[in-house]
């Protein structure tokens, strides 16, 4: 299988960063984020339980390494509750690469690999993760990068614009770096360990059974 992602198109990655920034700081002037946008954006990867009861928003980088310990206990926790939707948004604002890393995830989504990516992606440790190392890790996951380099092409406006969006939501909501996590009405800005995420799922379930009674 051949890993070598088009120069063409790593051009256009190494080269995002600056124009989705700088897009993104317009749409997010002139558009309401709406709880739809957040909570179900159709382009949105997502997993767990699509009809449960609770819904966490995860905004990671892959160049955050407390993203990467968080993901390890968040998805444990979704594993093992069984009624929890989990919904991804790649939110590429530490480095250049975060947006390579991220559009190579979204492009896998097209061969129903992102969370392959996604995982392979989250696994390489640290921070200042080059875009070989994406790709190479990405490749290792399974992924046909031939049609991942055709699929990123074909679907580059769609991908950017997924992008801009959880840029603009991430804005709005007030979130001050990575990661960031809604759960369910809780807005959470820092890593936690299993169980920090088990005491504000309880909590946000909680709450959303006293709504529902008033």
């Amino acid at each position: 299988m051949n890993k070598a992602v088009s120069r063409s198109t790593f051009l256009r990655l190494a080269g995002a960063a600056a124009l989705l920034l700088t897009e993104t700081l317009a749409h997010s002037a002139e558009n309401e984020i709406t709880s739809e946008m957040i909570l179900a954006d159709p382009e949105a990867p997502t997993a767990g339980n699509p009809d449960g009861d609770l819904t966490i928003v995860d905004f990671f980088d892959y160049n955050c390494p407390f993203c990467k310990d968080a993901a390890v206990h968040l998805e444990r926790l979704v594993k093992a509750d069984g009624k929890i939707k989990l919904v991804y948004k790649d939110w590429p604002v530490l480095t250049p690469t975060s947006i390579v890393g991220a559009k190579l995830a979204l492009g896998a989504r097209y061969q129903d690999k992102y969370l392959a990516a996604h995982h392979a992606l989250m696994s390489v440790p640290g921070y200042g993760i080059s875009q070989q190392q994406m790709i190479d890790a990405v490749h290792k996951s399974g992924v046909d990068m031939n049609r991942l380099d055709a699929d990123i092409k074909a679907n580059d406006a769609a991908i950017t614009g997924l992008l801009k969006r959880n840029l603009a939501i991430a804005d709005a909501v007030g979130f001050q770096g990575t990661p960031g996590f809604l759960v369910g009405p809780y807005k959470v800005n820092q890593a936690l360990t299993y169980e920090g995420f088990q005491r504000v799922a309880a909590d946000a379930r909680a709450r959303q059974a006293g709504q529902k009674a008033g």
